[in-house]
């Protein structure tokens, strides 16, 4: 059984957001299965922007934070969801990140010349991004780009991997039915912790 953490990163704590009904499929599926589930939801929290590079590396985090933190650390399996706003993650959810992946939690700062050791080895993530144009058309126009900036610069930095994508498009737009549709598709992933 694998121990999860949902970060749901829509700024939007409204519950009528699609994405966090995803997000709750998600956790339906893996809990059904008996994966034990932990939820942070970046629009319920309150905390500042990083605005120095001193703060970043050596101040000391909010409780949030750290409490978000200690969730991540008990994981291994991280699930971040977030609406693509103008192609990239919205700005609330970055500078989440930016709190939580800090030296000496995420990773430790590196000799000269040497790699940084990467502290959180050992999970698996899944990001999934809901956005108004088609998936398809971000994937290859676009090439995904925030999708990769997150998987790249920020998770495999962290030492974090395998990761998997799954991009949901033209939301503005879906019926009924369609949500219904992604809602059991997630469901499913949630079932097999992937």
């Amino acid at each position: 059984m694998r121990r999860i953490v949902i970060i749901d990163g829509h700024p939007d704590a409204a519950e009528e957001r699609f994405l966090h009904a995803v997000a709750t499929a998600y956790e339906k599926g893996a809990t059904s299965a008996g994966h034990s589930v932990r939820r942070i939801v970046v629009g319920h929290l309150d905390f500042p922007l990083l605005r120095r590079s001193d703060d970043f590396e050596s101040g000391k985090p909010p409780a949030v934070i750290r409490e978000s933190q200690e969730a991540i650390r008990w994981a291994n399996h991280l699930v971040i969801l977030y609406p693509l706003w103008l192609g990239a993650m919205p700005a609330a959810l970055k500078g989440f990140l930016e709190q939580v992946m800090r030296p000496g939690f995420a990773f430790e700062e590196a000799q000269r010349g040497r790699l940084p050791r990467r502290l959180l080895k050992g999970r698996s993530a899944r990001i999934i991004v809901t956005m108004g144009m088609p998936s398809l058309f971000y994937r290859w126009y676009f090439r995904a780009h925030s999708v990769k900036s997150l998987e790249r610069n920020i998770l495999a930095f962290c030492g974090v991997g395998p990761i998997h994508t799954s991009l949901i498009g033209m939301v503005d737009a879906m019926g009924p039915d369609q949500r219904a549709e992604w809602l059991v598709k997630i469901e499913a992933l949630g079932r097999r912790a992937r």
